[in-house]
């Protein structure tokens, strides 16, 4: 029960600031968007309750909190970064691009995690993450393929974003 009260405050939380029903301006509060966002929350809440929150935390639900909070604006430092590196390769005379795809190895032992992380590395514009494996292998393909080693692939890739996650998800 409580992990899906837990996941009906975060879907609310996230429903209220994409949609934000306060107006300052003329300092109304729009009623209707947030019983909508009640209602599909607490939806998301009793479906899928336990699917998000499958395995026990050795942390409490505030440290995972601000380990995600804290994760948020280095996913967007990374794909601004590599927004920047596309965009270079873009416009810059000769297309400096070497595409292929990397093998890597995460140490996540959960799926939520290593979903996490996969879709943390497709967000950063220039890499895709193609396949997940069991073993905690994951393939992409990069737009400039500087390592084809496993290990120092996994330092470029991987690891920024799983120091986090770990925190966030373990």
């Amino acid at each position: 029960m409580l992990r899906r009260i837990l996941v009906f405050i975060f879907a609310f939380i996230t429903w209220y600031l994409i949609t934000w029903p306060y107006d300052f301006y003329s300092g109304t509060f729009d009623l209707q968007i947030t019983i909508a966002g009640a209602v599909v929350s607490l939806m998301a809440a009793l479906i899928l309750g336990e699917v998000f929150t499958s395995t026990r935390h050795k942390h409490n639900i505030f440290y995972r909190l601000f380990w995600g909070i804290i994760y948020i604006p280095i996913l967007f430092y990374y794909i601004i970064l590599a927004n920047l590196d596309v965009l270079y390769r873009i416009i810059h005379p000769k297309r400096p691009i070497n595409p292929g795809i990397v093998k890597v190895k995460t140490e996540l032992k959960n799926t939520t995690a290593r979903t996490v992380l996969a879709n943390s590395i497709t967000l950063t514009p220039g890499t895709l993450t193609v396949d997940i494996k069991d073993t905690g292998i994951l393939y992409v393909h990069c737009i400039n393929l500087q390592e084809t080693d496993i290990k120092h692939a996994t330092e470029k890739v991987v690891l920024r974003f799983e120091k986090i996650l770990k925190k966030v998800f373990e």
